[in-house]
């Protein structure tokens, strides 16, 4: 029996530690996601463009009290970058920055999006909120997608954690997604951080705020993430109170409250519970990542300084392999833009 869209009804699920209730969940989520999906898994990787952050967030790895060496990809870099993931049969791509409105403007997001379009069908950015014109500057520059997550909805959790910098405006923030919607882009994807707040509590406010953008943006496709809090270098600068089996709930309680909706899957997560999410919901997956400014090219991985610490490592090539022994058919694309003649 699907479960009611409350505060009371996610905490019970989440709170059930009776396997059965597992297992239902899955197999629910498994059969709407193979009624809406079929046994298709989208690939994507990300590129980070540079690690300069104006915000002091305190579980991030680029926050501007982090004693890191500072990078901003020239624009030739970047290209070396974007060349060598195309060359792993990555098409979509999801360009990523520190929230520094100074180092990185609009400007220098063109430029990279510009030198996208040479090698990727789909290009996404997370990156610092932005206008509703500034957005539009963006998708007609050839960015489909826009991922911002609003990390907590508890806006008292969210002043203890947003210390400094523009981040600290919630609702400029939890405007995000509609000022994209309302500048055309093509893809949204909205997600919450697991273990900075009361984790039923940001579920239900992260459904809601999809359903309000749902109803008022009709034509946009949503997809949703849900990223655990990762230790850096070892370093664990935030609690980790999410474990696989909750952690496997949210997934499934996204897909039964969302049919239609993307699920995302990060290297966050390690490969066997990777391997076994994409039965349970999950319609999306990173591969071959790396999560420093520069990391497919410049340094060597202990020379680095990463946004977070991956947990699957596996090459595209490895992720195809599974995905097939599992009876999926990775998709490399499955859209491309037309332009107006």
């Amino acid at each position: 029996m699907k479960p009611l869209l409350s505060y009371e009804s996610i905490q019970s699920v989440l709170k059930d530690t009776s396997p059965g209730t597992t297992e239902a969940l899955a197999q629910e989520a498994a059969a709407l996601t193979r009624q809406y999906f079929g046994r298709t898994m989208s690939l994507y990787a990300p590129i980070y463009l540079s690690n300069h952050c104006s915000s002091f967030c305190t579980y991030c790895g680029f926050n501007n009290r982090q004693k890191i060496k500072r990078i901003k990809l020239s624009l030739t870099e970047i290209q070396n970058e974007m060349r060598q993931v195309s060359q792993t049969g990555i098409e979509n791509i999801l360009l990523l920055t520190g929230e520094s409105y100074a180092m990185t403007p609009i400007s220098y997001l063109q430029d990279a999006v510009e030198a996208a379009r040479g090698h990727f069908t789909g290009i996404s950015l997370e990156v610092h909120p932005m206008e509703t014109d500034e957005y539009r500057a963006l998708y007609r520059q050839g960015v489909d997608g826009i991922t911002v997550y609003q990390e907590t909805y508890n806006r008292k959790r969210y002043q203890e954690v947003h210390l400094g910098g523009k981040k600290k405006n919630y609702d400029y923030r939890l405007g995000t997604p509609e000022r994209a919607a309302r500048a055309g882009m093509r893809s949204i994807s909205l997600g919450i951080l697991l273990g900075l707040g009361d984790t039923a509590e940001d579920l239900l406010a992260l459904f809601q705020h999809l359903r309000s953008l749902e109803k008022n943006y009709p034509a946009v496709e949503y997809s949703l993430s849900f990223p655990r809090l990762r230790q850096i270098k070892g370093q664990g600068l935030a609690p980790q109170t999410i474990d696989d089996i909750a952690f496997t709930k949210i997934i499934c309680l996204a897909r039964i409250f969302f049919p239609r909706v993307g699920i995302n899957l990060s290297t966050r997560e390690p490969p066997r519970l990777r391997d076994h999410l994409i039965e349970c919901g999950v319609t999306r997956m990173s591969a071959g990542s790396k999560t420093s400014v520069g990391g497919y090219t410049l340094a060597d991985p202990s020379a680095q300084d990463p946004q977070f610490d991956i947990q699957d490592n596996r090459s595209v090539d490895d992720i195809l392999k599974m995905l097939k022994q599992r009876d999926f058919d990775p998709v490399f694309t499955d859209w491309r833009p037309i332009p107006n003649i």
